[in-house]
């Protein structure tokens, strides 16, 4: 069976907007949601410290998507790298959310959200789960490497 999880609940730790700052490039980022955002903007340095310091993940998503935010060229083909990145840290960078992962045992992890049938599986399964795939590699790195 399944865990599915999303932003709020039991398993929220698994979430992007978990409030389990990461350290990339030289700066701290409240969240895995906030550098991602973040990181559709490296021509915009302004925008992104604007993201990085919002106080919740919401509110930095909120700033990506502002009316006029040009997101660099190729975003599509590189975010799914960065994302695994990002999340990755966050699990290298946190020993008990790394236990807790590794505790799920070879459950299939799922993003339950009606909203996002990217990363999550759109509310009815027929999403794409990208972000439950990318935990579940990263779990599976980790099983490998202890």
């Amino acid at each position: 069976m399944a865990l599915q999880f999303r932003s709020r609940g039991p398993y929220s730790w698994l979430s992007n907007f978990s409030r389990h700052p990461i350290t990339m490039n030289g700066l701290e980022w409240p969240s895995v949601e906030h550098y991602f955002q973040a990181m559709k903007f490296p021509h915009e340095p302004a925008r992104q410290e604007r993201i990085r310091q919002k106080r919740n993940p919401l509110q930095a998503k909120r700033i990506a998507w502002e009316r006029g935010a040009k997101v660099r060229p190729g975003w599509e083909r590189l975010r799914d790298r960065v994302m695994l990145e990002a999340v990755r840290a966050k699990f290298e960078q946190h020993s008990e959310l790394r236990e807790a992962l590794l505790e799920t045992g070879s459950q299939p992890l799922v993003e339950h959200s009606r909203s996002d049938a990217y990363w999550g599986d759109g509310g009815d399964g027929r999403g794409k789960n990208k972000l439950g795939r990318i935990l579940m590699q990263i779990r599976e790195e980790m099983r490998a490497a202890e």
